[in-house]
């Protein structure tokens, strides 16, 4: 009778064992790969945007740092342009050390204090785009390795693209209420433009000759009353050369590959002939 006993019991903990393993085994099943997916696209797609802002932002104020430095010299006491990308700077939220890695390139060197060399790129991009790639660079053999590859990988090839451009001085000041390029046309033929007109925000933007940027544009400045807001050398497409992309995909991936090539900290601007894309 006892062996009897014995051997239920030995069942019923045995029956209780596999109960509660099936029941462990089902409380660790995981849940549906696809439970949350959209929701984080969503997040991943904006987040890339809000970055891509930040990117964009970071790069254009540390543009305008290092031109006016290199433009005006790195004393902000006799250099009113510096001043002013520095404030903006500091407002906008930029990290100190983007500030200072840029005040550095003004300079002309890095941020450790090798010196920096000036070099240009120049490629055919996919869809017959022509770009001018301007870049500051202590390691030149590894950076022309680097840019190569990715325009390679991206369709496109290196080779001289320059004689679709013309290079300019380039001068934007800020908009000036009841002012227009018209009102200061005299003033602008004096002091040595070569063109002037206005932006779609009523801002009057001058083109002279590089070497005559910062003169024309102190020049102006002082006789029109006007503030400068940007003051740089550029590349400029000839018009009778630049190239249309009408299909969203072809711009698409034009962007992403301007992106990419901007994540190299030594590109300092890249310049293409087309009206589609920035």
């Amino acid at each position: 009778m006892a062996s009897i006993v014995s051997k239920r019991l030995v069942q019923q903990r045995v029956s209780a064992r596999q109960v509660g393993w099936d029941h462990c085994r089902s409380f660790t099943s995981c849940p549906p790969l696809s439970a949350g997916h959209n929701r984080w696209s969503q997040i991943k797609h904006g987040k890339a945007k809000v970055d891509k802002a930040k990117s964009q932002e970071r790069q254009k104020v540390a543009k305008e740092i290092s031109s006016a430095i290199q433009m005006s010299g790195a004393d902000p006491k006799f250099n009113p342009r510096l001043t002013f990308a520095l404030s903006n700077a500091k407002k906008a939220g930029i990290p100190k050390t983007v500030i200072d890695a840029a005040i550095a390139r003004g300079k002309g060197v890095s941020a450790t204090g090798e010196a920096l060399e000036q070099v240009t790129i120049e490629a055919i991009l996919p869809h017959s785009v022509a770009a001018v790639i301007e870049c500051q660079t202590e390691s030149k053999a590894r950076l022309l390795q680097d840019i190569r590859h990715v325009i390679k990988e991206a369709g496109g090839t290196a080779t001289p693209t320059a004689y679709l451009f013309e290079k300019r001085g380039r001068i934007l000041f800020e908009k000036k209420d009841g002012f227009s390029a018209d009102d200061c046309l005299d003033q602008a033929i004096e002091a040595g433009a070569a063109d002037i007109s206005s932006d779609g925000q009523g801002r009057i933007l001058v083109f002279t000759e590089p070497s005559e940027t910062n003169s024309v544009g102190e020049a102006l400045s002082k006789s029109a009353g006007l503030a400068i807001e940007e003051l740089e050398i550029i590349w400029a497409p000839n018009q009778d050369t630049l190239v249309e992309l009408k299909d969203e995909e072809q711009i698409q991936e034009i962007e992403e590959l301007l992106a990419e090539l901007r994540d190299e900290p030594s590109v300092r601007d890249i310049y293409l002939n087309t009206i589609q894309t920035s």
